[in-house]
């Protein structure tokens, strides 16, 4: 079996930097998955979610001419949770279909446009910074000179 960019393979961790893990790969090689290829949420820690000896699948995201091979844990999560979502998808509109709810809804945002959710926006944030205002400027003492 050879190392492919873009095959998906298990490994085993067999070390860990405060920068990624290196993983064991089948035919003895082994490869790197730096840390921010490790989840979609910020990891501070690597030791938080893997740990040496660790089963990971993971995806070859390239191979240098020196023969480093760089790999992703977070891209095998990817495949498996679009694979989830066209599944979720397909189902939200096969139950939309049946009991004809929702899909008029999505249709009235849609024919809202863009103009009508950007005033909508700012009106909100308006409103938001005239509060935030009058708080701070109370705490303040307002916006007239110094008393003496």
């Amino acid at each position: 079996m050879s190392i492919d960019v873009g095959s998906i393979l298990q490994g085993k961790v067999t070390g860990i930097t405060n920068f990624g893990a290196f993983i064991l790969l089948p035919e003895e090689k082994s490869g790197l998955v730096h840390i921010s290829e490790v989840s979609n949420e910020f990891i501070k820690d690597i030791n938080d979610v893997l740990t040496v000896g660790d089963e990971v699948n993971v995806k070859v995201v390239s191979v240098a001419p020196d023969g480093k091979i760089s790999l992703s844990i977070k891209q095998t999560q990817e495949v498996s949770n679009n694979a989830e979502v066209a599944k979720k998808k397909e189902f939200s509109k096969s139950a939309n279909f049946r009991s004809g709810n929702g899909h008029n809804r999505s249709v009235k945002k849609e024919e809202q446009g863009f103009d009508a959710l950007i005033s909508s926006f700012l009106k909100t944030s308006e409103e938001r910074l005239s509060l935030l205002r009058r708080n701070t400027e109370s705490k303040r003492g307002g916006r007239g000179g110094r008393r003496s």
